[in-house]
Formats: structure tokens, sequence, C-alpha cells
């Protein structure tokens, strides 16, 4: 006998799986708990398995009012940071129905400057809710964001517009390059600082400040340069060439800028980590391309990504998002050793 065209329905599933449809709303809706015991709910997913029932999510949408569609908002596409905390968010929000639109706001520029058509410029109805970095505060205002479920990356929390923050603990972070290059006996700093206003870099330049001059003999200098190899490059050149002694530890707000720096120690005749050690943040893979490797700490892009996309839909169901930064890892490699004693 031919199997039939017609497609199944949730009145289907329900007979299949012995409930009432309202079950089944609530299974394949996911809301459930509480509401459905678990072998009731795997009996109706298996009966919408072998069923092949799909919801009618255009109309059950359009029923809540939803369009379960979430924009991301960050300052590049090309970065491979950025591109891990998508995938992190995009792979929970699968998991719940939701899509995500990325959307980058170069520099932080608001949305209106950007060189091609703003899409979501009836973003409110476009979206159920935002994502967005600190470094692209501003675009929010051109896409409305301010008036969304709003869920704020790498952003003060005691300031910030969104209903929740997500953070790296980028503090720990800066407090364990500073400890490690204090125990290898470095007394003179370079701060390669990147030139964004942001509140990320803001807690780097101050944590890596308080632990530095704690330390009695130290010296810190700071030369600001856009996240790019080649402004790095230009400035680390600069820092390193003025009047006084060298520093033998440079810092580098991430791993692009650290990258640039080892082109101008070379053009200097100088070698990492002989004459001066360097640091990184991030770890991208850039980190272990660079020879000697990169010391950096390691932030987990993904894992962020998920934390962001998980806050978003505590705030969109009306829940406490979880508390509590995310940890981050020194690692540490060959780009880091004691300062010269010639």
């Amino acid at each position: 006998m031919a199997p039939s065209s017609t497609r199944p329905t949730s009145r289907d599933v329900a007979q299949r799986a012995g409930v009432s449809q309202a079950a089944v709303s609530l299974v394949l809706g996911d809301k459930w708990r509480g509401r459905v015991s678990e072998p009731t709910a795997e009996r109706v997913r298996q009966a919408a398995r072998d069923l092949g029932y799909r919801p009618n999510l255009a109309a059950r949408n359009l029923r809540l009012g939803r369009t379960r569609t979430v924009l991301l908002v960050v300052p590049v596409l090309t970065t491979e940071f950025f591109a891990g905390v998508y995938t992190g968010a995009a792979r929970v929000a699968a998991g719940h129905g939701f899509g995500v639109v990325l959307y980058p706001s170069p520099e932080g520029r608001p949305l209106r400057a950007a060189p091609i058509p703003d899409p979501f410029a009836s973003a409110q109805a476009a979206v159920d809710g935002v994502i967005a970095s600190s470094m692209t505060a501003d675009a929010l205002t051109a896409i409305r964001g301010d008036q969304l479920p709003l869920v704020m990356l790498d952003s003060d929390p005691a300031g910030n517009l969104g209903a929740a923050t997500v953070n790296l603990d980028i503090a720990d972070g800066v407090r364990r390059i500073a400890e490690h290059l204090l125990g290898l006996g470095h007394r003179r700093f370079l701060h390669l600082a990147a030139d964004v206003p942001s509140w990320t870099f803001e807690v780097r330049a101050r944590e890596l400040a308080a632990r530095v001059r704690a330390v009695p003999g130290t010296t810190l200098h700071t030369a600001r340069a856009p996240i790019s190899i080649d402004a790095a490059r230009t400035a680390a050149e600069a820092a390193l060439t003025r009047p006084g002694p060298r520093p033998t530890a440079l810092v580098c707000d991430d791993d692009k800028m650290a990258a640039g720096a080892y082109k101008a120690l070379r053009r200097l005749g100088l070698r990492v980590p002989d004459d001066v050690s360097v640091t990184g943040v991030d770890d991208l893979a850039l980190a272990t391309a660079l020879d000697p490797e990169l010391t950096t700490v390691r932030l987990d892009a993904e894992l962020f990504g998920e934390h962001g996309m998980r806050a978003l839909l505590a705030v969109l169901e009306g829940r406490a998002p979880e508390a509590g930064d995310i940890p981050v890892e020194l690692v540490v490699r060959g780009s880091t050793a004691p300062p010269s004693t010639s």
C-alpha cells in the first residue's frame, strides 16, 4: 500500500502516543517539564519521529507573536573568536528551535554607518532578542536593541544596557599573565593596548596596572593601537625605540597584536623571548603559528556564545540567567622566559 501523501498532524501524534493534543504541544514546544512525565514526553517524541511529524513553526510563531530568531551583533565577521561565539550561540539556539542571525558592526560603528544596507531597520519586529558585544554598543541604538530583550557580552555588569551580562573572567586572565611574568623576574613592562573604547579592554589595563605596580621597582608604559597586526607593529616599534631602558615584557591585549609585536621586535633585531617576552589574549590558531609559540590566555569563544544564548533564553522565559563569569586559562608557551641578564 502506497504511503499517504497527507502531512501528519499533532492529532495523529497524540493518537499514536496515546496522549492529548495539549500534551503533544507541550512536549514539542519544549514546555513539558513539570507538566508531563519524562516517559510520556519521550513517547510523544518517538511518535513524532515515527510519523515524520514537523510542527508548523510559521503558524505557531505567528500565534505566539514570536519569530524565534535572535540577532548576534559582533564587531567583525573575520575574527576567529567571534566565529566561535556564533558557533556556540547557534548550537544552543538550534536545540531550542531558534535561529541566530549574525550582523557585523565594524569597530563598534552604528549599523547605519555600515557600507551595506541594513536589513534590520525594523529589528523589533524581525527578532525576539539581541546578543551583543560591548564593542558594538553604539549599534544597538540604530536597531533599537535597547528596547529588545538584550544580553550584553564583555560588558560592565554595573552599567550595561541589557537585561543580563555574560562575561569571561578577563580580570583573572590578566592577573595570571602579570603573575607569570613577575614570577619570571620581569620588572619593565610595555602594555600594547587595544585602542577600542570597550569595558573589556578597560579591565585589562586596570588589572595589569594594579598587579605590576604592586611590586616595588617595576615600570609600566602603554602604547595604543587598533586591533590589527600592522597597527600593532607600528605602535610597538615606536614604543621600543624611545629613550630609556627597554621593556623586557610586552603584554598585548590580543593575539593579533602580539603577532604585530613579533614583527616589530624582529625588525629591531630583538629575539622572543631572549630579549623581550611577549604575551597575548584569546589563544587563536595564530598563537601556535607564531615562532616561538605564544603564551596567551585561552578564552573559550564557543562556551561564551553558549552562555550568551542561554542567558537570552532565560530572559525571554522570565527566568534569572545563570550567574558567574566564565573561567579562562593561561597557556604558557615559548614566548616567555626570565629576562636576559646581559
